[in-house]
């Protein structure tokens, strides 16, 4: 999955250290993409909002929300500065974001 299939989540589990639902958005296009991520971004955030996770996902009940990007590609500023923002709308929905990079991802 990618960012071309919006409206999917690409992968939901849950970290075994912290507990947290980790709702994951695999990026591996290059950084000419921001709108597209944003995209995603907000239809992660009406599956959240909306409680279709709790639906879809029963084990998230009770427990915090992290999206985290991982990516193909390194952040360049541009993004670093959308996910800034992007933070502090998650922060409503008392979901945390986390972005990494691993090198050589597949798609």
């Amino acid at each position: 999955m990618s960012l071309d299939k919006v409206a999917q989540i690409d992968a939901a589990g849950i970290d075994r250290n912290s507990g947290s639902v980790v709702l994951t958005i695999a990026d591996y296009w290059d950084w000419a993409h921001l709108l597209a991520l944003q995209a995603k971004l907000n239809a992660y955030f009406r599956f959240i909002e909306s409680g279709q996770i709790l639906k879809s996902y029963p084990e998230a009940h009770g427990r915090t929300v992290t999206i985290d990007i991982v990516g193909k590609h390194a952040l360049p500023l541009s993004a670093e500065q959308f996910l800034l923002k992007a933070t502090e709308a998650a922060k409503q929905l008392n979901v945390t974001i986390s972005s990494r990079h691993i090198p050589g991802g597949h798609e």
